[in-house]
């Protein structure tokens, strides 16, 4: 779930030269609605609402499931469904392969004087979603956020970087662009504060699941150190990349349709790099026009109060397999300071401070990749669940790429989406 841009925004959104800005900003997208219409309220017609009935996350559905739950997997989505089901009352286990809650979305507070996101990083919608995320009642989140709309922006074509007048930034952020951050907390703050410190008690770390067996009434999981877990159903909530590297194996078999769902996915790979320098020589955003993915380097300080100077790269596709040829984060750190001089007179080279924070979430074994793509329709057959026993949530959820939730616009590979496709499975188990 990390920093996506839509490739579905540059036909909604063509302002002047912006064309090569919709490469750019904001790391993950956000669809823009039409300027006439409020995004942000709660609506309630019913085409808002049509397929999304069941995304109540107050625990108040009335269901005959006594059976027992796990989740593998204790990222956003596996802790949003153990939040329901802990209100639901209903017995369950998340099983994680590694050694920390949070999945993609991880924090550093050592590197600089505000915390880092490693992984997901923008709120990409208005801020009250955040409430919405957790059936809390307003639209000012107990949290101090920031509006993302930064106006010195360049952009990089041909090799060529130019600076986008402040009257188009305008024209773009009045189209309907709304993005938010956390100004001196994170994702990772927000989701172990809502979900998961009430119900860690839960979780078993450094359970690898290898086997996942549904052929007989209860689902039998096994772990790489040959431990066997026993569920009624199972919800699982592993990353594309972990679905394609066959790391599980299935009994019986996925079907190939699913399978062929899995693979049609676009999953990119990609990392973040964060510099600190002794002063800022960098715009607000440089956008870098690449033919897949995106390559945009951004001031991870923008609006913390920051005493230090941080620039962020984030580098996904043909951008970030280039860099990967240089063999090692140093040399990809040496490439990139290079690549700053030339924009700016040699500014990097004499600023640099030589830290940085190289976070590669293709390398990573149990990610083996960045995020689904949040515009790119995909076959319904991605989320099915495996004969009502095995179901699926995260980059799974919602096959259209965006779906229209009271009021909101849910972006597949969002943070949101993945909190609300672990509620929604519950809702489809407990019905």
């Amino acid at each position: 779930m990390i920093f996506k841009i839509s490739t579905h925004m540059k036909e909604l959104i063509k302002i002047k030269s912006l064309v090569s800005l919709l490469f750019l900003i904001l790391p993950f997208s956000f669809i823009a609605c039409n300027k006439d219409e409020n995004p942000n309220t709660f609506g309630n017609t019913e085409n808002e609402l049509q397929g999304n009935e069941n995304l109540n996350t107050s625990g108040n559905i009335e269901n005959e499931f006594q059976g027992n739950v796990i989740i593998v997997g204790a990222g956003a989505s596996g802790l949003a469904a153990a939040k329901k089901l802990e209100e639901e009352g209903i017995s369950y286990q998340i099983l994680e392969a590694t050694d920390k809650l949070g999945g993609r979305i991880q924090k550093n507070e050592n590197f600089a004087d505000f915390p880092i996101d490693l992984g997901a990083e923008w709120i990409h919608e208005d801020k009250s979603i955040l409430n919405f995320l957790i059936d809390q009642p307003g639209n000012e989140p107990n949290v101090e956020t920031i509006l993302y709309q930064p106006m010195n922006v360049q952009q990089v074509v041909d090799n060529i970087i130019s600076q986008i007048p402040n009257e188009e930034m305008i024209d773009y952020y009045e189209g309907g662009i709304t993005e938010y951050k956390f100004k001196n907390t994170t994702w990772y703050d927000f989701i172990h504060e809502n979900f998961a410190q009430n119900i860690e008690q839960n979780i078993i770390y450094n359970a690898r699941i290898t086997t996942i067996n549904y052929t007989g009434d209860q689902v039998v999981l096994t772990t790489e150190n040959g431990t066997e877990y026993q569920a009624d159903k199972v919800i699982l909530t592993v990353s594309i990349g972990v679905l394609r590297s066959n790391a599980i194996t299935f009994n019986p078999p996925l079907p190939a349709k699913k399978i062929t769902a899995i693979q049609d996915v676009e999953f990119l790979p990609g990392f973040k790099l964060f510099m600190k320098f002794s002063d800022q020589f960098y715009p607000d955003v440089i956008s870098s026009e690449t033919s897949s993915g995106e390559k945009t380097y951004y001031d991870a300080a923008y609006g913390k109060e920051s005493q230090d100077h941080v620039l962020a790269l984030l580098s996904t596709g043909i951008s970030a397999q280039e860099y990967y040829l240089l063999g090692n984060s140093d040399a990809i750190v040496d490439s990139v300071i290079q690549e700053l001089d030339g924009y700016f007179n040699g500014l990097a080279s004499q600023n640099y401070l030589g830290s940085y924070i190289y976070e590669d979430w293709s390398q990573h074994k149990y990610t083996q990749g960045t995020w689904t793509s949040d515009f790119q329709k995909s076959s319904k057959k991605l989320n099915d669940s495996l004969d009502d026993k095995v179901y699926f949530a995260g980059e799974t959820y919602n096959v259209d790429g965006i779906t229209p939730t009271q009021g909101f616009y849910i972006i597949r590979g969002s943070v949101q989406s993945a909190i609300l496709s672990g509620y929604e499975v519950v809702d489809q188990i407990l019905e």
